[in-house]
């Protein structure tokens, strides 16, 4: 394969613990985790972008300048497709993998799955009720805090966002009946989590996934407002209008009628 001079990143295996956290943010999949470390699967899958800079906690990753293989992006495709193939029992909603994070940490692996059908958890009904009929998931996808899914993720292309403050799945019992079907969910705390990163990541998401619409979960309690305002900055400044509703809930688990409206653009 041809040699050329570029950037491509640089693993410090020293300083590397095997986490994993790299893994998802390379939407080329060019990183895995072998023997408890990370390693570079092939120069030809990295395109020496530095997505996975950012997230590596113990800084062990850098981008270099030095001879490498050209990057090659319909090996690239052909390593997603294959990534993404899974093993699948017919008939099943098995888990269909994106880049292995191996012996690493698996709790920020990328997948897809085939959620349940919509319908099946009840709305309503006495405790017993719920217990005796179990609900089930319309999650397509993993990881789903926003900080763990980069921009370029596969599930993330076209897709309708359900943007979740963390508090609002347990107030809300039906979000996988009435709000998740159909949706990419996404959940974040603006309080505690740091505001501006998240508006970067929205931004970056809006400019590379064509994102169909954005519906906003939300308490509320005051602090939750800033979700909204993270989604409606990033808006402007990537450029984009998209469909955007805002639904809030009461700590009761209610959904307030002030903010029941349909999608309107920005």
């Amino acid at each position: 394969m041809k040699k050329e001079l570029r950037d491509i990143v640089r693993i410090d295996e020293e300083l590397c613990d095997g986490c994993g956290v790299c893994v998802p943010s390379c939407a080329e999949g060019a990183i895995e985790i072998q023997a408890g470390k990370a390693i570079l699967v092939a120069e030809k899958f990295c395109d020496g972008l530095g997505a996975c800079l950012g997230q590596c906690p113990k800084d062990a990753i850098t981008i270099i300048k030095r001879e490498a293989d050209a990057f090659d992006e319909e090996a690239v495709e052909e390593r997603l497709e294959e990534l993404q193939a899974g093993e699948q029992a017919e008939g099943t909603s098995s888990t269909k993998p994106l880049p292995n994070l191996g012996c690493g940490c698996p709790g920020s692996a990328m997948a897809t799955f085939a959620p349940a059908k919509p319908g099946a958890m009840p709305h309503a009904g006495t405790q017993s009720e719920a217990v005796e009929t179990p609900g089930e998931s319309a999650l397509s996808h993993w990881p789903i805090q926003i900080r763990l899914i980069p921009p370029q993720a596969p599930f993330l292309k076209g897709a309708n966002l359900l943007v979740a403050a963390d508090c609002a799945p347990a107030a809300y019992p039906a979000l996988h009946q009435e709000l998740l079907p159909g949706k990419v969910i996404m959940l974040g705390c603006p309080k505690f989590d740091d505001f501006q990163a998240y508006v970067q990541r929205f931004v970056d998401i809006f400019n590379v996934a064509g994102i169909n619409s954005v519906t906003v979960l939300s308490m509320e309690v005051p602090c939750c407002a800033g979700l909204a305002e993270i989604v409606r900055q990033a808006m402007l400044v990537s450029g984009k209008r998209i469909p955007f509703q805002e639904i809030r809930i009461s700590r009761q688990g209610q959904i307030l009628p002030e903010n029941a409206s349909g999608m309107r653009p920005l």
